[in-house]
Order: C-alpha cells, then structure tokens, then sequence
C-alpha cells in the first residue's frame, strides 16, 4: 500500500482486510513490526486525536515518528500557492514537504479546507498540491473533502458492536455556531453507504451535500446493496435508525460566504440531539460523533454520558484502524 487517501480507492476486499487486520493488533500487538520505521506528520491544522492516535499507533507497532506545524517552524510557513513571500514567513511549504519527506519512510498530512470555493474543496486542490510534493507513501489525516482515518475507525466501531451491515445509518446536520469543514460527513456519507447501511442524510435547507459527495456515496450503495437519501423532514429521517452520527458543517448554499452562513444557522439552534430524537429509532440505536463535540450544542449531556454514545470507542478505534494502515504501508512482513 503506497498511500491511504480515500476508502473510495481500495477494493471493498482491501477495506475488509484493513479492519481485520486492525482487530488482530487490537488482540496480538506486533510491538516490533516497524522497528526502525519513521513517520512523518505534517499538521496545517490543530489535532488532538489524530496526531495523539498516530503517535501512539506508531509507538505500538515499534516505531518511531515526529510533528511539524506552522507554529512550530522558527522561520514561519507559508502555505498559500503562488504568493510573493514579502511577509513573515520565510520558508515555503514547497521546500518543506519534500525535506520533511525525506525525513521518514512515510507521511501524513492534515490540511482542512479554505472554505472559500466549493469546487476548490470538492476537488481536494491544495490537498492534491501538496501530496504531489511527497514521494513517500502518503496518509490523508483529514483534507477538505475526505478523512478516511476516520471512516475506517467508525467501520470497525460498528463492526464491534454488531451494527448490522444493512442497517439504518442517519448522518444528521447539527447545530455548532462557526461554519465548519465537509470532509468527516462526505467521507462518512460514503462509508456508510460502502458498508452496504441505508443512509439517510438529514439536514436543513441550505446544507445539502455537494451533488458529487452524494453520487459518489450513491455508487458505493450501489455496489454494496446500500442506499443512500438526502430530506430535511426529521421525523422521516430518524424513524428505525441504528446510528445517529451527529456532524455540523458549512452550508453550501452560502460556501465562503461567512454572513449568510451565520444567519442561517442561527436560525437552526434546535438541531441538538436529544433523547427525543431517538424516540422512533432502534431501541438499542447508537450516537457516533467525531470529536470534539460541543456539549449541550450539538448533542445533550443525557446521550454523550448514556448508554448509547460510542463516541469513545470511535476515538479509541483511530488509533487501531491507524495501525493497520501503517502496517500494511510500512511492515517488510
């Protein structure tokens, strides 16, 4: 495995084996399969359980790995393409990815979207820029569109707890007060749809996913025996659900456009999920989220501390799912 970019480019047989080989870790850890192995990580953007589950994950499979951040650069770096450096910054990150590449035997790279053109975003184009600079086998820890980190993570987080293959998945909208990135619910969209769940994706007017995140999903059902909706009429949406994955994001009738965005979301508060949501759901229906969440924002106290949040498990999963990928693209076994 040369890179790990999008589960929308592995086989489903290759996905499979990556979940299987992230239980077989999980239960034999190999402390020495990437002895003497480097990973490199390039972090435009803050990270808490991707860069800790990356570390750990490395550690475990006995190798080793190192940080980079803007903020940690001495000379400064500047990210933006075709600018004349009259500035603070004194170093391009042209010249730094290839250097921090030959650092190590692999790279992972965190670089959110602008969110300022929509086609620029749904294409992945700064992303793309920077993996060409990378000639080491290259990990997408979360790009304007994608974080398949995350999607294997919740795969096996489902898989754990026997969520039926073909179940009822809702990836539902929620309220959060800054327009954030459409890369965890176009990537999860996609996963659900590629485990073979019918998914429905329940939002508000103003939030529909790009048309090509949805086509993409809707051919991954396609290929799986799944579904994949999109509606706004919440009693709909929620009606015999096994998960509720919660996720804000920005709307795309007003992309880059920070005032209407805010105006309309203000107007959408009562998009926190409560207990009620879960009334015409699976009894045992489950709450997956990311991380981090805001509480009593996006979702009440009463589901993140009861029974039916996995969002921990979620978290734990990163770091197991990161250390399959990491064996199957580094382990000379």
């Amino acid at each position: 495995m040369n890179e790990f970019q999008d589960l929308s480019l592995l086989p489903p047989e290759e996905v499979e084996n990556l979940l299987a080989l992230a239980r077989r870790l999980e239960q034999h850890p190999e402390p020495r399969a990437l002895e003497g192995k480097i990973l490199a990580l390039l972090f435009l953007n803050p990270s808490l359980r991707t860069l800790a589950s990356f570390q750990a994950a490395m550690a475990r499979l006995g190798g080793g790995s190192f940080v980079i951040s803007p903020d940690m650069s001495i000379h400064g770096l500047e990210t933006r393409l075709g600018i004349t450096m009259d500035g603070q910054a004194a170093e391009h990150i042209k010249e730094a990815v290839p250097v921090i590449a030959s650092y190590a035997d692999a790279m992972g790279i965190r670089a959110f979207a602008q969110r300022e053109n929509l086609e620029d975003d749904v294409t992945d184009k700064d992303y793309k820029a920077l993996g060409a600079l990378v000639d080491k086998p290259l990990i997408n820890m979360e790009s304007a569109i994608n974080h398949p980190c995350q999607s294997l993570a919740d795969w096996k987080t489902m898989d754990d707890i026997s969520i039926p293959r073909n179940g009822k998945f809702v990836l539902s909208w929620a309220y959060h007060p800054k327009a954030l990135p459409l890369a965890v619910p176009s990537a999860t969209v996609h996963m659900a749809a590629m485990r073979g769940m019918d998914v429905t994706v329940l939002r508000p007017e103003g939030f529909a996913l790009p048309d090509a995140v949805m086509d993409k999903a809707r051919q991954a059902a396609s290929f799986s025996g799944g579904s994949v909706k999109e509606t706004d009429d919440r009693a709909e949406a929620l009606e015999g659900a096994n998960v509720i994955y919660a996720k804000s994001w920005a709307s795309t009738a007003h992309y880059g456009d920070a005032i209407a965005d805010d105006k309309l979301r203000s107007e959408l508060t009562d998009w926190c999920v409560d207990e009620q949501w879960f009334n015409t759901a699976q009894e045992d229906a489950r709450f997956m989220h990311c991380l981090p969440v805001r509480r009593g924002v996006v979702v009440a106290d009463e589901i993140l501390d009861g029974p039916r949040s996995i969002v921990i498990p979620e978290a734990r999963n990163r770091m197991y799912a990161q250390m399959a990928v990491l064996h199957k693209m580094l382990s000379s076994k």
